[in-house]
């Protein structure tokens, strides 16, 4: 019997459209695949802090509602040494 290694998740780096309010609270509301799927947030219904798996790179995680379902989206902050780097967004997609 061959040995399978369980699924893991994957980082998907997606373009997200955000929207920023006056004091500065960024709200995402569309996420574009790169083949150029676009797919509108319908709700944030959740924001946390999350901690990257990389070591130094802190983010956050937005529970959002697309579609109908709860989906999880992550900010992920970059080094402060890049000013015109802010940081990127990502998904978490199960690879076999």
């Amino acid at each position: 019997m061959a040995y399978r290694k369980p699924p893991h998740p994957e980082r998907i780096y997606v373009k997200v459209s955000s929207d920023f309010d006056r004091t500065g609270y960024m709200q995402p509301t569309a996420i574009t695949w790169e083949d150029g799927r676009v797919f509108k947030i319908d709700e944030v219904r959740d924001f946390r802090p999350a901690s990257s798996v990389a070591p130094g790179f802190p983010g956050d995680c937005y529970t959002v509602v697309i579609r109908g379902e709860l989906r999880h989206l992550f900010f992920e902050r970059t080094s402060d040494r890049f000013a015109s780097r802010f940081g990127r967004w990502f998904v978490e997609c199960m690879s076999p």
